[in-house]
């Protein structure tokens, strides 16, 4: 089954952790992908970083292909990048399960949603701290997964941004207007005091990286993410 029909068949509880390999020793990235591989992962979060969008450099299409050879967790790809329009069929050729768009670059958002979903990976779109909802509202229906940055995107390792919680709480409010159900995925200072609040408010899919990679037991850190998670979901439910 591909991600795209894990997303749109999930229950409303199910939980997604797709670890950054920002936060990866990238000395013994072979490794490392077998460390999270083995502690049950459900993506890999490949952050594709340009030097302009955001003021750093990182993976690029090489990456990706080297990560579709050796792993069988689904590839979660980030772009930020200036010109996402222009190269998106790249990323897509090179076995991106899944792949995201910033809604502040991408010029023809609509259309290269549609190329995602034609090519049959699920199709996402991010948006920053500072960017409002709003500039989903068009778009929002097409949509499996939304992305909202809970730090200013570019490097890994910050903290959560808690006025993202709120924002989380009125994107499910504004799907439930538009009668859709993406998955919300929340980027940056994922730990397991803050994933209770992001969780509460409706996040999903948690890029936590340093809390995942860096621990000594990734297995246990996940177990431990998870458990918090799912005890704030539950509260919110009674």
């Amino acid at each position: 089954m591909s991600l795209k029909d894990i997303i749109n068949k999930r229950q409303a509880d199910d939980l997604f952790f797709a670890p950054s390999l920002l936060a990866a020793d990238l000395s013994s990235v072979a490794r490392e992908v077998e460390r999270v591989e083995a502690a049950g992962v459900e993506m890999l979060h490949v952050d594709v970083m340009d030097g302009h969008f955001v003021p750093n450099l990182s993976f690029g299409v090489p990456f990706i292909k080297m990560l579709k050879k050796n792993t069988t967790i689904p590839l979660d790809v980030h772009l930020m990048i200036d010109n996402a329009d222009e190269t998106l069929p790249w990323y897509l050729d090179a076995g991106a399960d899944s792949v995201t768009l910033h809604v502040e670059a991408s010029k023809h958002l609509h259309r290269s949603i549609q190329t995602i979903r034609e090519a049959g990976a699920a199709a996402s779109v991010s948006l920053n701290p500072g960017t409002t909802l709003g500039a989903l509202e068009e778009i929002l229906p097409e949509l499996d997964m939304v992305l909202l940055m809970s730090v200013n995107p570019g490097f890994g390792g910050q903290s959560y941004i808690h006025s993202v919680t709120q924002k989380t709480s009125s994107l499910v409010w504004m799907c439930s207007q538009k009668s859709c159900n993406p998955l919300i995925q929340i980027d940056g200072g994922i730990t397991v005091d803050t994933i209770s609040e992001s969780a509460q408010a409706g996040g999903r899919c948690f890029v936590a990286g340093s809390a995942i990679f860096k621990a000594q037991d990734p297995q246990v850190a996940l177990e431990e993410l998870r458990k918090a998670a799912k005890q704030s979901i539950a509260q919110n439910m009674v």
